[in-house]
């Protein structure tokens, strides 16, 4: 049985695409490369952001660095709360830490942004860990937040047992990185195709089938 879970948070426990979207939005605005289309801003989910802002816009470290300051300007304030558990989440979390299950959550997003998020939702109380990159954005790549996440919870040397959930290919090779299996969703930011180019144990399409993979799974 996977006694363990690790949950990205973005795409997987909340829907949260408006409050970063826009927030890039503003960003790319402050620094004179507006973006009306908040749709083709959707890949800032998940990775990041620094990298995503070189990836996308063709700047240098520093400049993406700039346009990070700016997305936080607005997400901390504004852009967090832009932002919804999905339905039946509670009730999943609830399911699975009554089977005994451990939970944790593994993001690449700032460690007091997800900390925020997660108790604004009342879903703190169901982790037992909750692990982010910090506010400069280091240790944000997903294989050190999930290294991060077992050295935590004191499994940095007994990993069997443990299974990574995502909605994004990063998500699934963090997980192999680290030596892990990994769920993907579709019904967060991640496309099918990338999903499964990124050769995930299990393909779920909902909050219902993930938690029919793990009713099935037993001891």
């Amino acid at each position: 049985m996977y006694h363990t879970i690790l949950f990205d948070l973005d795409g997987t426990l909340t829907a949260s695409g408006e409050g970063i979207t826009k927030s890039v939005q503003y960003a790319l605005a402050r620094m004179g490369r507006p973006e009306p289309d908040l749709k083709k801003l959707e890949l800032f989910i998940g990775p990041p952001l620094t990298e995503q802002f070189m990836q996308y816009a063709g700047y240098d470290y520093a400049t993406a660095k700039q346009a990070t300051g700016y997305f936080q300007e607005r997400y901390e304030t504004v852009g967090l709360f832009e932002n919804k558990p999905f339905p039946g989440v509670g009730r999943l979390l609830q399911g699975l830490r009554d089977s005994g299950r451990t939970l944790c959550v593994a993001s690449s997003k700032p460690e007091r942004f997800v900390r925020i998020i997660l108790q604004h939702f009342g879903l703190d109380s169901y982790f037992a860990e909750m692990v982010g990159a910090h506010m400069d954005e280091t240790g944000s790549h997903k294989d050190e937040v999930i290294g991060e996440a077992l050295r935590r919870l004191g499994l940095t040397d007994h990993r069997a047992g443990t299974i990574m959930v995502g909605d994004k290919s990063h998500d699934i090779v963090g997980a192999r990185q680290q030596g892990l299996p990994a769920i993907g969703v579709t019904y967060g930011y991640g496309t099918p195709a990338e999903l499964e180019a990124a050769r995930p144990l299990q393909i779920v399409n909902s909050l219902a089938e993930l938690r029919d993979f793990f009713a099935a799974d037993k001891a």
